[in-house]
């Protein structure tokens, strides 16, 4: 480990879409890497959270993957993995664009340091930055909810996040937990191989109608007013319902997506509702979201009483020197993108203001078109 600490302008935590979107605008607006700004990913490798996804999860079956800043996708094989594909697209991105992502590095805790800046200590030294954005994203923070009797099920429980594919269940019953889209897209495929059953807290709502730009704004609004208010926030998907593409609308009229009321708590074989209706199972699998990772953050005190942080974009309210990218309205692929291109906007007005107001910091320059690297 590095034992001195060292200074940069800008610490950009994490290297999904919205880190790798921050990275290209901070490289357009003049910020060098390693001395106007450092990349840390806790990931082995390039392609942020797709990396984790389970090998059926083809990138034909994936949610659209949008286009970073300053470079397109390109044709990519519907059969391919999607954390492949991504994977690959992310590697690609950050040589061209000169990112120099650190990894893997664990940011441990981020906490006030001198001269008004802010300390990153991780496991592979520390950091001293003027302004810190934040891409964490929420993938190391699966969520599973309690229910009475849990601890006593015989079978076997698992998260989304553990998830590796459906010839692990072969034969056996699972009831599957949640109403979001990855609860789908599991029901859908487990049923080839599989008993399922489908519980969910709320009946789930299909969107049979196109998706348009206004309804797409309303819902990032809607998500938006939330975390400003400092409450945790909301997804973007639970505003505007589930799509019904072909395969859902088939999955619905096979009885694939016929969902039950959720159950009230656990016993060793299964589960149980409160009116005596008992089930049993040999798997209960969770598709029941992720929380944002944001524990490392704790020194500052952000959080607040709603259990939220509250942020105006991007920026924390309570302290203007953090950025948080791909959290509440900016958490989606095109979303984190505007985001990146938020935060480095503001951010560099801050540091412009900081030193003096006539000049800016040393190393940044006006903006500029960004070439790649070569």
């Amino acid at each position: 480990m590095n034992d001195a600490v060292r200074d940069v302008e800008v610490a950009v935590v994490g290297a999904g879409q919205a880190g790798l979107s921050a990275g290209y605008f901070l490289r357009r607006t003049g910020f060098a890497p390693g001395t106007g700004f450092v990349v840390l990913d806790h990931s082995p490798g390039p392609g942020g959270a797709w990396q984790y996804r389970w090998p059926s999860l083809t990138y034909g079956k994936a949610h659209r993957v949008h286009e970073l800043p300053g470079m397109p996708l390109g044709d990519a094989d519907p059969d391919r993995p999607s954390a492949e594909v991504v994977g690959d697209y992310f590697a690609r991105y950050e040589r061209e664009f000169d990112l120099r992502v650190h990894r893997p590095v664990d940011v441990t805790a981020v906490r006030g340091g001198d001269g008004g800046r802010l300390r990153i200590e991780t496991d592979a030294g520390t950091w001293s930055a003027r302004a810190l954005i934040n891409a964490t994203g929420t993938w190391d923070r699966p969520f599973m909810p309690y229910y009475p009797g849990q601890e006593t099920f015989l079978g076997r429980q698992l998260h989304t996040a553990g998830y590796r594919g459906a010839a692990d269940f072969a034969g056996l019953h699972v009831v599957v937990v949640g109403g979001g889209t990855s609860a789908v897209q599991l029901l859908m495929e487990l049923a080839e191989v599989a008993r399922t059953t489908w519980v969910t807290r709320r009946p789930p709502v299909f969107r049979s109608t196109p998706f348009t730009e206004d309804w797409g704004r309303e819902a990032v609004a809607t998500v938006e007013r939330r975390v400003r208010s400092g409450l945790p926030p909301q997804s973007v998907v639970s505003v505007t319902g589930l799509a019904a593409t072909d395969a859902v609308r088939q999955a619905i009229d096979r009885g694939t997506l016929r969902r039950q009321e959720m159950f009230d708590r656990i016993t060793p074989h299964g589960v149980a509702w409160s009116d005596g209706r008992t089930l049993d199972a040999d798997v209960i699998l969770w598709a029941t979201g992720f929380r944002a990772a944001l524990d490392h953050l704790a020194p500052l005190r952000l959080r607040e009483p709603g259990g939220g942080i509250a942020v105006d974009g991007t920026r924390v309210i309570k302290d203007p020197r953090v950025h948080l990218v791909g959290y509440g309205p900016s958490a989606s692929t095109i979303g984190a993108n505007r985001a990146g291109r938020t935060a480095v906007r503001d951010i560099r007005a801050l540091l412009a203001r900081a030193p003096s107001d006539s000049a800016p910091p040393a190393g940044l320059a006006r903006e500029r078109p960004l070439e790649r690297a070569r």
